[in-house]
């Protein structure tokens, strides 16, 4: 398989990716290494690793990454209620460390399966420093040690994709193990294929307005830069009122905003004057 077939398995699950992604994807499939995907919130970097999980017929294992992250919500705990109910009944402790009271997380799960999954490790910029530290092991060796039951080798070798938004730095021993793209908001011609292939019977028109319309709002000063997933929200919206012209009627345009705009501030630094003049350079 070359990185064109990739890239057309991942339109026909609806994610248009650029030469360069699909050809970065390609090489983390080919070579067995972490893909790390770094970009803005909302370019469609997490849905990178849910086209590939459809496109390969596998499963997507998801690790949400958030500070204060552990090896318990990560790789694996007891299920100490269990433990003690087996305590109670006056089972032995070899008994109540064995396989049948292990509790798989993520990891654990994505290194155990008999097809290999697609590991999504989501905003690992968002989790610390020493969880990166419990992380190097996975994404070196595949293995992972349970001090009761021994190291515990990988079945198959997932195909893992990290995400980060820039909220801090990564270590250089993170990023040495890992492959790299980034990945920005799509130019025009990406963007309308990505809406044409989620909203297939959408008027050409009406797609080209509503693509002009988000990137000119991507410009503005805004907190929350909409994404892709809220343009889709929006041509949903419009669809679903009816609406054909954004300038048709301002003040259904108006509370469609409502899917594009996620803070007060924002709000207000778009009211509905502003919207209907951006709506009249998109049309």
């Amino acid at each position: 398989m070359t990185h064109v077939d990739l890239q057309n398995d991942l339109a026909r699950q609806g994610y248009v990716a650029s030469n360069d992604l699909a050809m970065a994807l390609h090489l983390s499939v080919t070579l067995g290494r972490p893909l790390l995907l770094e970009g803005a919130a909302g370019v469609g970097k997490t849905e990178v690793a849910r086209a590939l999980a459809a496109a390969k017929d596998t499963r997507l294992i998801r690790l949400q990454c958030y500070e204060g992250l552990d090896a318990a919500q990560a790789i694996y705990e007891w299920n100490y209620q269990r433990q003690l109910l087996a305590i109670q009944a006056g089972k032995a402790e070899d008994d109540i460390f064995s396989e049948t009271y292990l509790l798989e997380r993520p990891l654990l799960q994505a290194i155990r399966q008999p097809q290999p999954p697609v590991l999504l490790i989501d905003e690992i910029d968002r989790a610390d420093e020493e969880f990166e530290a419990y992380l190097l092991e996975v994404l070196s060796d595949f293995q992972i040690t349970v001090p009761e039951l021994g190291t515990l080798v990988a079945q198959t070798r997932p195909m893992v994709v990290l995400t980060a938004n820039g909220t801090r730095d990564l270590s250089d021993a993170l990023r040495r193990r890992c492959l790299y793209a980034h990945v920005d908001y799509p130019d025009r011609k990406t963007e309308l294929a990505i809406l044409a292939a989620r909203q297939p019977g959408i008027e050409a028109a009406l797609a080209g307005q509503i693509v002009s319309f988000v990137q000119s709002l991507r410009k503005e000063d805004l907190e929350k830069t909409p994404g892709i997933a809220e343009m889709l929200d929006f041509s949903a919206a419009l669809i679903g009122l009816g609406i054909n012209d954004l300038t048709d009627d301002p003040q259904a345009l108006s509370a469609t905003m409502a899917t594009l705009l996620k803070t007060e501030s924002d709000r207000a630094a778009v009211p509905p004057e502003v919207a209907a003049r951006i709506a009249g350079r998109a049309a």
